[in-house]
């Protein structure tokens, strides 16, 4: 098996569980607060942030081995990815009806987990060439 070891992608890593369990501790703690201000609905809002805690968890877990295995990295892709996928599929399939500042939050966070997702793809096929 492939072991890696770049700095680019551990900082991809490390960055992207900073970012989620950030964004996961203030959805939980402020799911009413933020609520209101985005019109979304309070529990789903508490429920991504119960997501995001762990995720962050294992995420960080990944990126601060010294040796990371590259299915571990394509699970993390795979999941950023199907979270912004799932970020537009939940505006567009009208399951919820936010504000405009919802509908900005939506996507400014489905674009940063997609950027994230990009980046660590990026890494890890750089990884493969120079390996």
């Amino acid at each position: 098996m492939q072991i890696i070891r770049s700095f680019t992608l551990r900082q991809a890593l490390l960055a992207d569980a900073l970012v989620s369990g950030t964004t996961g501790l203030a959805l939980l703690l402020g799911a009413g607060f933020l609520a209101e201000i985005l019109s979304l609905p309070e529990l789903l809002l508490r429920s991504v942030g119960a997501i995001l805690l762990p995720f962050a968890a294992v995420v960080a877990l990944i990126g601060t081995r010294r040796a990371i295995h590259p299915t571990a990295v394509w699970a993390v892709i795979a999941i950023n990815a199907l979270w912004a996928l799932d970020s537009f599929v939940l505006l567009l399939g009208g399951w919820v009806a936010p504000n405009i500042f919802g509908y900005a939050f939506v996507i400014a966070q489905a674009l940063i987990v997609g950027l994230f997702a990009e980046i660590q793809l990026i890494s890890l096929r750089r990884h493969g060439r120079t390996a």
